[in-house]
């Protein structure tokens, strides 16, 4: 069985004394985001903590980092926004990677130094040429929240504020 090849990835570890993001299994496709400190994360608070990296995404992909799956059951810890997005041109000197994490229990929750806290994902992307128009030349759909719903959304629709 043939493997594809693999991105050719510039990285900068902050502390040389950590090791480098790995892929934990030989199907993985996330690897694993270290935190290069401890930390101690009090109850109900955000904090970002630095995970010893900075990356140089190549052109035509972007980072994606997100929580552990066992981070919430294991931590008590949520990426607030589910995910975070590191642009191609994010990697400067000072650039490291920061994982956001949101404490969502009563008690203080404390991330060693070299714990897998994320996970990266790089992701292939385009940028859109923007063709403005004055109208959607498609019906409504109902919505905010509407895939899936039964009766009637709330709320004002663009025919009710006159943009149609």
């Amino acid at each position: 069985m043939s493997h594809p090849e693999r991105l050719k990835i510039r990285i900068a570890r902050v502390d040389p004394t950590l090791p480098l993001p790995a892929y934990e299994t030989a199907g993985a496709v996330g690897f694993d985001l270290l935190a290069r400190l401890e930390m101690t994360v009090a109850p109900g608070a955000l904090a970002r903590i630095p995970a010893n990296v900075i990356v140089e995404t190549p052109p035509g992909y972007m980072l994606l980092v997100a929580a552990r799956s066992s981070l919430p059951g294991r931590k008590g810890l949520s990426v607030p926004h589910g995910i975070g997005v590191i642009d191609r041109d994010y990697c400067g000197a000072d650039d490291e990677i920061l994982v956001q994490v949101y404490n969502f229990t009563a008690a203080p929750v404390t991330v060693g130094r070299g714990e897998r806290i994320a996970q990266g994902v790089f992701v292939r992307v385009d940028q859109a040429t923007w063709e403005e128009t004055t109208f959607a030349d498609r019906p409504a759909r109902g919505g905010f929240g509407s895939t899936g719903a039964h009766g009637t959304v709330a709320g004002p629709t663009a025919a009710a504020e006159g943009r149609r």
